[in-house]
């Protein structure tokens, strides 16, 4: 929790949304997501609770 705030790491997104992390890479890298601008010390992505929501939004998107 920062400034009120609840952030996710990559690992802790794909396993509640239940995808791979290279999938969400892949979205990510692919531009179907937007990256997050969000980022600890080590460099690490830091998800909020609306940014798992599009995640899982695209998870059950059917193309």
């Amino acid at each position: 929790m920062l400034r009120g705030q609840r952030y996710f790491r990559t690992t802790e997104v794909c396993r509640m949304v239940g995808i791979s992390r290279s999938t969400l890479l892949r979205w990510l890298s692919s531009g179907a997501l937007e990256d997050t601008p969000r980022r600890d010390r080590r460099d690490w992505r830091l998800f909020t609770e609306a940014d798992i929501k599009k995640i899982e939004d695209e998870a059950t998107t059917l193309r």
